[in-house]
């Protein structure tokens, strides 16, 4: 089990990378935004090329931090059900969660995107707009963004075994929104107070 935690420590590390990576690629895509609709009105001029490369750029951001939103237990759930079970019962959704829904899913989906992938770089795709940008850059995205999140899940899967063994501790214990909002309540009042003390 130590030698799959270690592997899941590697796959948290790439994730985690990647994630804070591809978020500047947001801020690149307003500066492509910004500059296309100031040459725009300015010179008149205006390129499917930069348009196609703000959808591009989010597109890669939304992939590259898919793997490490789940890492950082991030990713939408529904509280109704899950937030009133015991901690015991919550680790046992998430494991099967896990198996039976996310690693099917995004198998399947890197499954289909290589090969969709491949061909379009095989035969140098690009897009049907004119003066629009090679297409298997985007499919690409999207198939590693697949990829990686497969990794993910294994990782989580190995990390939720050994914290319901009692190996590791858990990483994300589990607040409810109501128990979070008062945190976070506690926490601003205490910013409050000591910056109040500062003066």
């Amino acid at each position: 089990m130590q030698v799959l935690l270690g592997l899941a420590r590697g796959i948290d590390r790439v994730s985690g990378f990647v994630g804070r990576f591809v978020m500047w690629l947001i801020f690149v895509a307003v500066i492509v935004s910004a500059g296309n609709a100031i040459v725009r009105k300015a010179a008149n001029w205006s390129s499917n090329s930069l348009l196609e490369l703000q959808w591009y750029l989010f597109g890669a951001a939304f992939m590259g931090a898919a793997a490490y939103t789940l890492q950082q237990n991030e990713h939408i759930r529904i509280d109704i059900f899950y937030g009133s079970r015991s901690r015991r019962t919550q680790h046992w959704i998430d494991l099967f969660g896990h198996l039976l829904f996310t690693l099917p899913f995004v198998v399947l989906m890197a499954w289909m995107l290589v090969p969709y992938a491949w061909q379009a770089f095989r035969i140098g795709q690009v897009s049907n707009n004119a003066g629009g940008l090679l297409i298997w850059p985007a499919r690409a995205m999207l198939a590693a963004g697949f990829i990686l999140l497969i990794a993910q899940v294994l990782s989580e899967i190995v990390k939720k075994i050994a914290v319901m063994r009692g190996l590791i501790e858990d990483p994300h214990p589990f607040v409810s929104a109501h128990e979070a909002a008062e945190l976070e309540g506690e926490h601003l009042a205490r910013s409050v107070a000591e910056s109040g003390d500062a003066r």
